[in-house]
């Protein structure tokens, strides 16, 4: 009898299109639309780092956050960040709505530089980037639907857009009957679902998740990993997270940026770098992904099969497709899983 233990990676897919629905009909439209397959249309919702890099000073001198980074990452790609802690994530991330400022190198936003955007000019860019936070950041004296509101009202848009905007975010998120509840009557996932929704009441091309699921459990984890997937495919709005939970990788993302002491040392689609990593950055921080055989089947192995014992063989799925296991059953042995 043959066991086997199968590997696979689930294939999250093909990016969402750079073309994008607005989240709500009565959005007012930033800009002109560009012509279709025009330089422009191509370039929007895309992220650029030219080799970035910063450092922060403190007491004990210079610290390097992040070294020469060079990554480009496509519209309406779902992009994961990932490294150990200190690694420079959270500062590759604020770089993009320019809440850090790089001290050398470039990021460029719709294939445009932001280093030398004015006041106005930033709080363009911003509105243009929603933003998820791992603790909500809700206004406890405010309703869902204020809170939500915030942005827009902040922008000054006029009062009379504003009440179907935050109905269609609302409706988006499935919280629509949670108009006029206060956020302390709300459970964890719940609280986010509003925090997702406050970001894409401004109809955003880019989506930045710095921890959104670090505070929920499993269960709730997934419900959120597949309402971000689902805006993702419906809006085209390019997704970048950072996370310290290699399954929230693997269950959402198409790519992967592996930094570590600010450099990138691996990069590429996430069933290449999970199912192959090369670094030892990334092979020590997909090792709770590792399945390893039972314990008590673990104590039975021996280095060669005993008469009549099974024969342990691991395949690995490092590809798009699932490797066809046809021949093994073909052969007349039995195949048992794993």
């Amino acid at each position: 009898m043959v066991g086997l233990i199968f590997d696979s990676l689930r294939d999250p897919g093909t990016p969402a299109a750079a073309g994008r629905t607005s989240p709500g009909a009565a959005t007012a439209a930033r800009t002109p639309a560009a012509a279709p397959g025009s330089e422009a249309d191509r370039e929007t919702g895309t992220v650029r780092f030219e080799s970035v890099s910063k450092t922060y000073r403190s007491a004990a001198g210079p610290v390097q956050a992040l070294d020469r980074v060079d990554l480009a990452i496509p519209a309406g790609a779902i992009f994961g960040i990932i490294g150990r802690s200190g690694a420079g994530k959270s500062s590759l991330l604020r770089t993009v709505n320019r809440l850090e400022a790089p001290s050398s190198g470039r990021v460029l936003v719709d294939g445009a530089p932001i280093d030398a955007l004015d006041t106005d000019g930033l709080v363009a860019l911003r509105r243009r980037i929603g933003m998820i936070f791992q603790h909500f950041n809700l206004l406890a004296a405010k309703t869902v639907r204020q809170n939500v509101a915030l942005p827009l009202t902040v922008a000054g848009v006029p009062r009379h857009a504003i009440g179907p905007r935050v109905a269609e975010a609302l409706r988006l998120v499935g919280l629509e009957d949670k108009a006029d509840t206060y956020p302390s009557r709300l459970s964890g996932g719940q609280k986010q679902r509003v925090g997702i929704a406050r970001a894409l009441v401004s109809d955003p091309e880019i989506l930045l998740c710095d921890e959104a699921t670090s505070a929920l459990d499993p269960e709730t984890t997934l419900a959120i990993l597949d309402l971000l997937r689902d805006i993702n495919r419906r809006l085209g709005i390019t997704i970048i997270l950072i996370t310290h939970e290699m399954s929230v990788i693997r269950e959402i993302c198409s790519d992967v940026v592996v930094l570590e002491g600010g450099r990138v040392v691996e990069t590429g689609p996430v069933w290449r770098v999970f199912g192959a990593p090369e670094h030892p950055t990334t092979r020590a921080l997909l090792e709770p992904l590792t399945r390893g055989l039972p314990p008590d089947l673990a104590a039975r192995l021996q280095p060669r099969p005993a008469p009549g014992g099974w024969a342990i063989l691991r395949i690995t799925c490092s590809g798009r497709a699932a490797p066809d296991l046809s021949g093994l059953a073909g052969a007349g042995a039995p195949v048992r899983l794993l």
